[in-house]
């Protein structure tokens, strides 16, 4: 972890907005004073209604935004992205790398007082670990000694490495050491939720504040579905004091160029991917910041489904897409076109290294490769397009997601001779369309889960539930599973740089772009904690 600490602080510094969460004097808002320091609220646009804010079933961001802020788990990032004790006050490690013991804070307690305890936590994980529950990412638990056994049912719970010693004290075995174990220990599937809420309610005590009990620095308390939800200061949070923010909104607008207008007419304070058309204008007026995110844009193909069984045809569509002129004329905020699915960000076995830069690209991103993919698309079958069936491009709704998916329509007509269909849906049926496979090609994107290649890669792995794809390859999985368990870091490191090529020789997905985010800031908020990973923390947020 200190190797992965100096990667973070050298490389990746830059991506806290506890430095860039703009400074200046807050406007007066309606029924409030010109003095901002009275101000004790803020609004932030999470965009899409999620689907799910329960830990166990959460699997998109704007599901993240709201457990992160209502939970916490074990350890968390700080403002530099570097773990810090949250939950667990310290830990010990044993010599082998092996038995994690966490302890717990005596005054962490839930929203309504009662203490938080190591029970939470196994009573939490091993929800998450039921196989009945079936959690989206329940193989993230999977380091620990046993886990992936009860997940198939090869064993029983008393044989798992996950502990209660005491109230106070959880233990944790793995069953190999993991250097980047405690960012998975951070992930919101692992923040413990309340038994007894859960238990009036499995299926949807997550819909409702009463239920939805928390620990963390926010709690729930009103969610009118489809327009916003609020929270309130958690007086029981362990750090409360800290805590400056007595009021927290989340409003739920999904058109980009709506919420713009919201927060220019004060309603809304924070806003993420404003539409690009205004980018250049806010960043004259100082309003936008630019944030490096580790994660990629891409397009999932339906294997399943003919013609996208073929990867002739699956890489004949992504060489025909000219991913910078994408990024300069559509999305237009600093996007790097893509030329593998890993992005940048994330460190190789010396940590003082890039996996992507090393990696390298398997194409040019700068530009479409016309040529090879009329001749990939021939010699499937399809000379010029011909007899080539139309297919449907589906993807949620958002301006930009659109204007991509046109140009898309227009690159694949014009390069290829081969028409598309565009399909817009709204996010929550989409994700489910999406998951089903009802769909054709399908926009898609993904931020890696922890800052490291396989929190990208594990995502084409058979068994993941966010492999929208559907892709099943046996050596893909045999490298994965290879990065899950060896310790060696540079055997792990050269299966992940084999799955890595193999996705780009059988292109079950077409990156695009790799993200970065564009955030507007009302002047005068700080001490908000953007993370790579793009989990945005309030717990320090205040006006200056």
């Amino acid at each position: 972890m200190k190797r992965c600490a100096v990667f973070l602080l050298t490389i990746l510094l830059v991506l806290s907005l506890a430095a860039g969460c703009s400074s200046g004097q807050q406007p007066a808002q309606q029924g409030e004073t010109k003095d901002s320091s009275k101000k004790d609220s803020m609004v932030y646009n999470v965009a899409a209604e999620p689907q799910s804010v329960d830990p166990a079933f959460c699997s998109e961001i704007p599901g993240d935004q709201i457990i992160y802020n209502n939970f916490e788990a074990l350890v968390r990032h700080d403002e530099n992205n570097v773990i810090e004790p949250a939950i667990a006050e310290k830990w010990d490690v044993s010599d082998d790398g092996l038995v994690w013991t966490f302890k717990i804070r005596d005054n962490a307690k839930w929203y309504d007082g009662k203490p938080v305890t190591a029970g939470d936590f196994v009573y939490s994980w091993r929800r998450t670990l039921d196989p009945e529950v079936a959690a989206d990412y329940s193989y993230n638990l999977f380091y620990v000694k046993n886990a992936e056994e009860f997940y198939n049912n090869k064993a029983k719970w008393e044989d798992v490495g996950i502990k209660a010693l005491d109230d106070k004290t959880l233990e944790v075995t793995l069953k190999a050491p993991t250097s980047y174990i405690l960012q998975i220990f951070a992930r919101h599937e692992l923040v413990p939720v309340r038994q007894d809420m859960v238990e009036k309610d499995p299926e949807g005590w997550a819909m409702h504040p009463e239920t939805y009990m928390g620990e963390g620095p926010f709690q729930m308390t009103k969610w009118v579905h489809s327009d916003s939800i609020e929270f309130e200061k958690n007086p029981n949070y362990w750090d409360a004091k800290n805590v400056k923010l007595n009021k927290l909104t989340f409003t739920e607008i999904v058109d980009e160029n709506t919420a713009l207008a919201s927060f220019e007419s004060g309603q809304v304070d924070y806003v993420d991917n404003p539409p690009a058309p205004q980018l250049a204008r806010l960043k004259d007026e100082g309003l936008l910041t630019t944030l490096p995110t580790i994660g990629t844009y891409y397009l999932s193909f339906n294997v399943n489904k003919k013609p996208l069984d073929d990867p002739k045809v699956r890489e004949a569509l992504s060489l025909a897409i000219d991913r910078k002129a994408i990024v300069e004329n559509v999305t237009k905020g600093g996007q790097i076109p893509a030329g593998a699915f890993v992005p940048y960000g994330l460190p190789d076995v010396d940590t003082k290294q890039d996996f992507r830069k090393l990696g390298g690209d398997f194409y040019d991103p700068s530009k479409a490769d016309v040529e090879k993919a009329k001749q990939l698309l021939a010699d499937a079958g399809y000379p010029d397009g011909k007899g080539f069936p139309k297919l449907n491009y589906t993807f949620n709704s958002s301006e930009t997601h659109k204007q991509i998916g046109e140009a898309l329509q227009q690159m694949w007509k014009q390069n290829l001779g081969i028409d598309v269909e565009l399909k817009q849906e709204e996010w929550n049926v989409f994700i489910n369309t999406r998951r089903q496979g009802d769909y054709d090609i399908a926009r898609d994107g993904y931020i890696s889960d922890y800052i490291d290649p396989l929190g990208m890669l594990d995502l084409l792995h058979t068994d993941n539930a966010n492999n929208n794809s559907h892709w099943s390859n046996a050596e893909y999985d045999g490298y994965v599973e290879t990065a899950r368990s060896e310790s060696d870091p540079a055997v792990r490191m050269e299966a992940m740089h084999k799955a890595d090529e193999l996705i780009m020789k059988q292109y079950p997905v077409a990156p695009l772009y790799f993200y970065t985010e564009n955030v507007v800031v009302r002047p005068g908020l700080k001490g908000c904690i953007a993370s790579p990973l793009q989990f945005n923390f309030f717990r320090y947020a205040y006006w200056e």
